[in-house]
């Protein structure tokens, strides 16, 4: 029967109807109405970059725009010169030679690429194995693709690759991707090239194909060196790395992203964005050339600025007197990764998150939303400036004191 009149007609989305709650919801919902009522809100919870994309890539892509002629559909797999940027980006960077035409693609940001490829690779009953906690998409990529999603915790203290061993014995059918993200969103952790080492040996063993998200490369700070997957030898026989200029360059709005590694996982990448996608509109693909190509300085800025407002905030909330939380620094990313105080870890990481929200005017990224074992933490996003932080810490201290923290 047809349904009448003013009625409503229920639609079943059945990929959405996979996917579970949208935890920082909450939050945000909570954020947006202390501000429509007035109050100053400082968000130190979505990773959203303040800083301002370097002025000659600005110039480039309004250059570029003026020119009728890339007022046309662009090329999916990005423009000769970006795919060599990429390539002479990790020549400089990691010693690694690619083929700009076989082992590199644009993206239009990493995130777009690294759903595109779980899509065009992961279907009902294939298992994939990621990190607990993860950046969301990771894990929602998967069940977007229908794939079923093993997760492997990722704690400081335990031997993730033997957590990987543990679930691949534990896990029918037998798994046919790795997921991984190093320096990790939202744990901040680290790891060095005798790692990937073991996490191809790992894939090989297994026959997986691994796909790492290096989206933080060149944040990092107090002398570390993130490696690439790509640097040991043999990855690039079952490889793909995706990276972004959201961070290094500031341009997070832009949606400018690259991926680089096995040809044939970069041919399958392609094919399906030459369905689904044109690419980044061509001036900012010519602003993405000059942004690799370019003066590096911009880079070293936005490193300096985001290791001064993790100093102003770890420093600021671990200096001695009443409501003190000490935190580790972290060596990478624009994130600090936080244990609750010991004392309010009880009531969780969305309800202490909210209470930071109504009580001391600061908005966090509670652990929960990035997997169960992020449950008794939260999430910094180092996007205000110091002046911000440091009112952000006062306020959290007061909070802490006044919670008997």
């Amino acid at each position: 029967m047809a349904p009448g009149p003013g009625s409503i007609v229920r639609h079943d989305f059945h990929k959405l109807n996979r996917l579970p709650p949208y935890v920082f919801a909450e939050v945000i919902a909570l954020m947006s109405a202390a501000r429509r009522a007035g109050e100053d809100v400082i968000d130190l919870g979505m990773g959203n970059p303040d800083l301002a994309t370097p002025r000659h890539v600005v110039d480039k892509i309004c250059e570029g725009a003026h020119n009728p002629r890339n007022h046309r559909y662009s090329a999916s797999r990005g423009l000769p010169n970006l795919r060599a940027g990429i390539s002479e980006w990790y020549q400089r960077r990691h010693e690694i030679s690619l083929d700009p035409d076989q082992e590199a693609i644009a993206t239009i940001g990493s995130k777009e690429g690294l759903a595109h490829f779980i899509l065009m690779t992961i279907g009902p009953g294939d298992v994939v194995l990621c990190p607990d906690p993860a950046y969301p998409i990771h894990q929602y990529s998967v069940i977007i693709a229908g794939g079923d999603l093993r997760t492997v915790p990722l704690t400081p203290d335990s031997d993730f690759i033997a957590n990987l061993e543990t679930a691949m014995r534990r896990t029918w059918p037998k798994p046919k991707l790795l997921l991984l993200s190093f320096p990790a969103n939202p744990t901040t952790q680290v790891v060095d090239r005798a790692f990937f080492e073991r996490v191809i040996d790992f894939a090989r063993n297994n026959d997986l194909m691994v796909v790492h998200d290096f989206a933080y490369a060149e944040i990092v700070f107090d002398g570390y060196r993130a490696p690439s997957i790509l640097e040991v030898p043999g990855a690039r026989d079952i490889a793909i790395e995706f990276g972004s200029l959201s961070k290094s360059h500031s341009m997070a709005g832009w949606r400018v992203g690259f991926a680089a590694g096995n040809r044939d996982m970069i041919h399958a990448l392609g094919r399906i964005k030459s369905y689904l996608d044109y690419g980044m509109p061509t001036p900012i693909q010519i602003g993405a050339i000059v942004a690799l190509r370019g003066p590096q300085d911009c880079v070293a800025e936005a490193v300096s600025v985001y290791r001064e407002r993790r100093d102003a905030l770890i420093e600021g909330l671990g200096a001695p007197g009443e409501g003190q939380w000490k935190i580790e620094k972290p060596l990478a990313t624009m994130f600090v990764w936080a244990p609750i105080p010991e004392p309010l870890r009880a009531m969780g990481s969305l309800e202490f998150s909210k209470r930071l929200l109504s009580e001391a005017k600061v908005a966090v990224s509670p652990g929960i939303g990035f997997g169960e074992t992020g449950e008794g933490f939260v999430r910094f996003a180092l996007v205000e400036n110091r002046h911000r932080i440091r009112q952000a810490v006062r306020g959290i201290r007061r909070f802490l004191r006044e919670a008997g923290a």
